[in-house]
């Protein structure tokens, strides 16, 4: 393969493993040093691949390293040389943010999606990428270790399909720019002279910035603090175009014009790393230390997002990097809170997109903030542009998938679409089709991973249904074959002493709910569910989710079930299916500042009988946990996981005899709130429970706050927006009195 000179392959004449004295290492060094002369000429990058056995590729590549010289150069994976920075599996991570002239990434320790996409873009332009690889006609059958991150008990990695190698050998045989070089072929591939004078563009430096973007964007920034409140710039770039240098230059410049308090926010510390060299660089006399930087008496800080909202710092300037990765209701309270705020995110990145994002955000920041701006850095600094190593690594784990374009789906209704469950042999080999299908995962989770392009592709257990309309996929979802499990594990998973990988579902019944029954039966958990954003609120969700169920029941399935952030929207779907919450998770994710609901419905008679316990061990526990573990859950949130199904009436809240008499005594003002407070629990449990009892969304926020979860006086009065204890007692008395007239003659 070649393009600009660039690609073939070349194999050394067989030797002993190990034996690098009989290699023609001095061929692959003059290769190798051809590269690196092209790749500083264009100043872009070059891609080796050594493509062979683990022993020859690995002593290839550190006879590389030490002879050309590569410095400073980095080893993703096992089995490194003395000589050079090693960091396996997720520690490679750490390189987010630097820059080496070389790295050397050896897939005989594993293939992880998400790790190669982010250290790649560590490489600067004049250096190589070296992608140590078993021979690539057998690398599709290798036992990638990496693949544990995506199989399921009781299989192990050596289980996995290969259908994402097999994908990635093809995309290595298209890409322009790559070289191959096979242990066992004949001979070298044939390297193009240097690029003609002029085809490289002049390097921008004015004032120390890198391009004319990072410039502008600067300057976007500072003016966010010296322009009209409530005036956010969005700052959006693919990797390599300093979009963290600018918001590090930004805040450096902003400390020297007299800002006290920078706050930074991203979904991991270590995604701002740049963004804090930046600064301290900047401001030599800085004290630094992980995540805070102080210079004289103003600071830069970072708090991860989830902290923000649960304990709200005063900030001059809230700077929010990574934002695809963020959920959008998390986004939308900073927003809300912060006048001075910023957002920036990765076009085409590894832990979000921010093609979703703007999908996902545009309409919010139109409403709630109309002078936004967007700022784009589309000049790379890094390497220069049309580099052929970003174009393998877009390719290659699908960063450029897009959904259909609008036009091809406005008029789409769901009498109009076929539902269909892909082969994935098929779609691996389908690329419109699989773009199409990951882009559509990308526009809807902020979370969706280059991993999650492997899990697509190989997940054992895994089902891939979409919605086509006129061949193009409006609708999709993935879910995943879980429990089944026999009665000895199945009572190990329930006493804690088994934890099988995968099967979320089956063993929180086992586990958190003591449902040991509920791992014996199978599962079909809707891991991802997205819609075509054109498409949208057409009833497309709710069809795709209706021929699941179907198609589950058909397949034997006993139970179908999902897991995701809670959030009203969300529920309301779910619920709207009768898919409703059995079990709410105590602790909040990092990055979404959201509880974890797991929602499931019964498909078969052993199904309804685990279920109906389920739900009502969570209608019977939830209203108990409040006051405890989730004493800090949005109020208006526990009051819709509260409300009842027609499903739950033989679950229905009873109120004892004397409730209505202390109630009403409660409203006439002659008796105290603490001498009533069992009976108006009693009430308020039962109003909430009621979808149809006419509550607006702040009432049902009150009673959840004083009487399920025990907020102060004081708490509940910022709830309401009232002065004090007084008034949120007046607000009692009078939904009081309200309840007592919907409930009629309670008994």
């Amino acid at each position: 393969m070649s393009d600009d000179g660039v690609g073939g392959s070349f194999a050394a004449e067989a030797a002993p493993t190990g034996d690098v004295s009989l290699w023609r290492l001095d061929e692959i060094r003059r290769l190798a040093t051809r590269l690196r002369e092209q790749a500083r000429a264009m100043l872009q990058r070059r891609l080796l691949v050594l493509a062979g056995d683990a022993d020859w590729g690995r002593a290839v590549a550190d006879e590389l390293c030490r002879s050309l010289p590569l410095t400073p150069a980095s080893w993703i994976g096992d089995a490194a040389p003395a000589s050079l920075e090693s960091l396996s599996g997720r520690r490679a991570l750490a390189l987010l943010g630097q820059e080496r002239e070389a790295l050397v990434f050896d897939a005989h320790s594993g293939f992880d999606p998400d790790v190669f996409g982010a250290v790649s873009g560590a490489v600067v332009g004049g250096g190589l990428l070296i992608l140590l690889t078993p021979p690539l006609a057998q690398w599709p059958v290798f036992a990638d270790p990496a693949a544990a991150r995506i199989s399921t008990a009781p299989l192990s990695f050596a289980d996995v399909s290969g259908r994402f190698l097999q994908r990635l050998v093809r995309v290595l045989g298209a890409a322009k720019g790559v070289t191959v070089v096979e242990q066992q072929a004949e001979s070298l591939p044939v390297i193009a002279g240097n690029p003609a004078p002029g085809e490289i563009a002049p390097a921008f430096d004015h004032d120390g910035f890198r391009s004319a973007d990072q410039q502008t964007a600067v300057a976007a920034l500072v003016h966010v603090i010296h322009g009209h409140r409530r005036r956010p710039v969005v700052l959006v770039a693919d990797r390599g175009r300093g979009k963290s240098a600018a918001l590090g230059i930004a805040a450096a410049r902003l400390l020297r014009e007299g800002l006290k308090r920078i706050v930074i926010t991203a979904p991991r510390i270590d995604a701002v790393a740049a963004l804090f060299e930046q600064a301290a660089g900047l401001l030599p006399e800085a004290r630094q230390r992980r995540g805070h930087l102080q210079w004289r008496e103003a600071s830069i800080e970072f708090h991860p997002p989830d902290e923000l909202l649960l304990n709200p710092r005063d900030a001059d300037l809230l700077l929010v990097d990574e934002a695809a990765a963020i959920p959008a209701p998390l986004l939308i309270r900073l927003l809300e809170r912060h006048s001075r705020i910023a957002f920036a995110t990765t076009v085409h990145g590894y832990e979000g997109t921010g093609r979703g994002f703007a999908v996902r955000f545009r309409r919010t920041l139109d409403a709630l903030t109309p002078g936004w701006r967007e700022v784009r850095l589309q000049t790379p600094i890094r390497w220069a542009a049309d580099d052929p190593v970003e174009r393998f690594v877009f390719r290659a784990l699908l960063l450029d998938a897009s959904a259909a374009a609008d036009d091809d789906v406005t008029d789409v209704v769901p009498a109009s679409c076929e539902f269909v469950r892909f082969d994935r042999d098929t779609l691996a080999a389908d690329e419109q089709a699989l773009s199409q299908l990951f882009g559509l995962l990308v526009q809807a989770h902020y979370r969706t991973r280059p991993n999650d392009l492997r899990n697509l592709l190989d997940g054992p257990g895994l089902r891939v249904y979409a919605l086509r309309y006129r061949e193009q996929i409006v609708a999709t979802a993935l879910v995943s074959a879980e429990g089944g499990f026999d009665a000895d594990m199945a009572q190990a998973i329930a006493t804690g002493k088994r934890r099988p990988r995968g099967h979320l579902i089956p063993q929180s019944l086992a586990a958190h709910l003591g449902l040991t029954d509920g791992a014996c039966l199978r599962c079909a958990r809707i891991m991802r569910i997205a819609v075509h954003p054109a498409a949208q609120r057409r009833g497309l969700g709710t069809l795709l989710l209706q021929q699941i169920r179907r198609q589950a029941a058909a397949d034997g399935f006993d139970l179908v079930g999902a897991s995701f952030g809670a959030g009203e929207e969300l529920l309301a779907f779910w619920s709207k299916e009768k898919l409703l919450p059995v079990r709410l998770g105590f602790s909040r994710d990092h990055a979404s500042g959201t509880h974890s609901v797991m929602v499931l419905q019964a498909l078969s008679k052993k199904g309804a009988v685990v279920y109906t316990a389920a739900r009502a061990r969570f209608l019977a526990d939830f209203p108990l946990q409040l006051a405890d573990p989730l004493r800090e859950l949005d109020p208006q949130l526990a009051a819709l996981l509260l409300c009842r199904n027609v499903d739950d009436a033989v679950l229905d809240v009873s109120l004892h005899p004397w409730d209505k008499r202390e109630v009403d005594a409660f409203v006439e003002g002659a008796r105290s709130f603490e001498d009533s407070l069992a009976s108006l629990y009693r009430l308020a449990l039962h109003a909430l429970a009621t979808a149809d009892s006419g509550l607006d969304a702040q009432v049902r926020g009150l009673l959840v706050a004083k009487l399920l979860q025990k907020h102060r006086w004081g708490e509940v009065a910022v709830l309401l927006d009232v002065p004090g204890r007084a008034a949120v007692l007046e607000c009692l008395r009078r939904v009081a009195g309200t309840l007592q007239k919907i409930s009629g003659q309670a008994r």
